[in-house]
């Protein structure tokens, strides 16, 4: 069993801006939690505490009661996998299975080649994400929904017990958008990830934790955080919220301002 936890953590800037305030969150093997909140409310900075590119002010982050920030970076790479909010190519000139086969080497020593388990393991994930007919194409020539799904397929080979994702719908249709999410709800592992779609979120994720100006401001199941009350505090929006007919799940329908008028 796998555990991860967020503990009284805080992050303040090198310049005196605190971006999160004494955030407190757990996630456990097979679970999916979400991360909501506007635009500015610490969703990002949160996940890079969380795999370790940025190291809390004070709290710490727990993996199997562990301090993350005190193993070893290729130990924290054998245990989770970060899929970034931006696919950039980054002037790399690898194609599409170079790159899904970096999600191999945390569990290589430096000198070792791939072997042919490594191989079959980069054809499936390619497969899954849809993009096997890809493989041999340069990186940077991909669309963006198509960078993100060839990340999305490095940390399937990568197989981690912790997958961290920063806006994985970024970029892609709508089919790709419900595939892909669907498929890291199937892995079986901790998946901790950051929404802007509160629709997506409500039917993918089993809690969400609402973010504002820094702190944790509502958590729970989505049924019990997604309320008109909340939406119109946080996100300063009016909205219904109803059960979905079909899937049961809260469904936001967002409201217009009062007195405004559409046109067609």
């Amino acid at each position: 069993m796998t555990a991860l936890r967020a503990e009284s953590l805080s992050y303040t800037t090198p310049q005196g801006r605190t971006l999160l305030h004494d955030i407190t969150l757990d996630a456990a093997d097979g679970e999916t939690v979400g991360l909501v909140g506007p635009n500015g409310s610490g969703k990002t900075t949160l996940l890079r505490c969380v795999y370790a590119t940025l190291r809390p002010t004070t709290g710490r982050v727990l993996l199997d009661g562990a301090d993350l920030h005190a193993l070893p970076a290729k130990a924290r790479a054998r245990r989770i996998a970060t899929v970034p909010q931006d696919a950039d190519a980054g002037g790399i000139e690898l194609s599409v299975r170079e790159i899904v086969a970096m999600g191999r080497s945390p569990h290589h020593r430096f000198w070792e080649s791939d072997t042919a388990a490594d191989d079959t393991l980069v054809r499936e994930a390619l497969a899954r994400v849809g993009i096997a007919g890809l493989a041999e194409r340069p990186f940077p020539s991909l669309s963006g929904g198509e960078r993100q799904r060839a990340l999305v397929a490095r940390a399937l080979v990568q197989q981690p017990d912790i997958v961290v994702l920063d806006e994985p719908t970024n970029h892609l249709d709508i089919r790709y958008q419900l595939e892909v999410l669907s498929l890291i709800r199937e892995l079986g592992t901790v998946n901790l990830l950051a929404l802007h779609d509160l629709n997506l979120a409500a039917y993918y994720c089993d809690r969400l934790c609402v973010l504002a100006a820094g702190r944790i401001v509502a958590a729970g199941p989505p049924a019990e955080v997604l309320t008109p009350e909340l939406l119109r505090e946080v996100y300063g929006v009016d909205a219904e919220v109803r059960d979905h007919p079909a899937t049961g799940a809260p469904t936001v329908v967002y409201l217009p301002p009062t007195g405004a008028t559409t046109t067609y």
